[in-house]
C-alpha cells in the first residue's frame, strides 16, 4: 500500500519521490527516455534491474508514461500502479497491480531523419530486386560478409514519412545478429559492405515487413535504414 504522503493522481496512480532530480525539463508523452526500473508484482516477483532501458513513452502502458512525464532528469520515484495503468488493459495482460521504482536518467533526442528519406538521390544505386543503397562513408575493411554471416552493426530505421521506429544508436549498444535472421533488404544490402562502411538503404515493403506486418510492432511499407558495419564472422 502506498504511504499517506504519496502523491495520488486522478487516474489512480500513487507516487513517492525518493530522490529529487537535478534536471529542469520533464519529458513529453511523445518523447523517448532512458530510464532504470525495478518492479514487483503482488506475489513479490521482482523484475527489471540496474541496466538502463530505452522507453518510447507513447508505446508504454499509461501508468509508466504518466509517472515518467511527471519526473525530471535524475529523479527517482516509487510508483504504485493499478492493473489498468500497469498493463494498459491489453488483451491477455495480467490482472495485477505493480510497484515500480523508476529513475529518469535522460530525455533522448532521436536521430533526425535524413533529408532524402522520401526518395533516394540520383547517385544511389538501385538493384533489380528494388533495393536502393548508397555508401555514406567508406570503411577500412577489405572483406565482405555473406548472407550467412553473423554481423555486429549500428543502425537507425525510419519510415518514408520520416518517423524513426528503431535505433541501436539510441540504445547505445550495437546489434549482433545473423543475416539469415533479418529482413531480406538487410540480407541483400549488408553483404555489399566492408567493416567501417556506413550505408543508407531504401528498402521496398516487399523486402521489409510488408504493407501489413504480422506483428503490430513492426513498421509497414517502405523503410530507410542507416547502417554501420562494425564486425562480422
Amino acid at each position: 500500500m502506498p504511504p499517506a504522503d504519496a502523491i495520488k493522481t486522478k487516474s489512480g496512480l500513487a507516487m513517492l519521490v525518493l530522490t529529487k532530480g537535478s534536471g529542469k525539463k520533464r519529458p513529453k508523452a511523445t518523447d523517448i527516455v532512458r530510464a532504470r526500473f525495478t518492479g514487483w508484482t503482488p506475489a513479490g516477483r521482482r523484475f527489471g534491474g540496474n541496466e538502463p532501458s530505452l522507453l518510447t513513452l507513447s508505446q508504454e502502458p499509461p501508468g509508466w508514461s504518466e509517472a515518467l512525464t511527471a519526473m525530471v532528469e535524475g529523479e527517482k520515484r516509487r510508483v504504485w500502479m493499478p492493473p489498468a495503468l500497469a498493463y494498459g488493459n491489453a488483451p491477455g495482460a495480467p490482472n495485477e497491480a505493480l510497484v515500480l521504482e523508476l529513475e529518469l536518467m535522460s530525455i533522448v533526442e532521436p536521430p533526425k531523419a535524413p533529408p532524402d528519406v522520401k526518395q533516394p538521390p540520383k547517385d544511389a544505386t538501385k538493384l533489380p530486386s528494388g533495393l536502393t543503397y548508397k555508401i555514406l562513408q567508406k570503411g577500412s575493411g577489405t572483406e565482405h560478409p555473406t548472407p550467412a554471416s553473423r554481423v555486429t552493426m549500428h543502425y537507425t530505421g525510419w519510415t518514408k514519412a520520416g518517423k524513426m521506429f528503431d535505433s541501436s544508436v539510441l540504445r547505445g549498444a550495437p546489434l549482433t545478429i545473423g543475416l539469415n535472421q533479418v529482413i531480406p533488404g538487410w540480407t541483400q544490402g549488408v553483404p555489399m559492405m566492408v567493416v567501417g562502411d556506413k550505408m543508407r538503404l531504401w528498402i521496398p515493403a516487399a523486402l521489409a515487413y510488408g504493407e501489413k506486418p504480422p506483428r503490430p510492432t513492426d513498421p509497414a511499407g517502405d523503410l530507410v535504414f542507416d547502417l554501420e558495419l562494425i564486425a562480422f564472422h
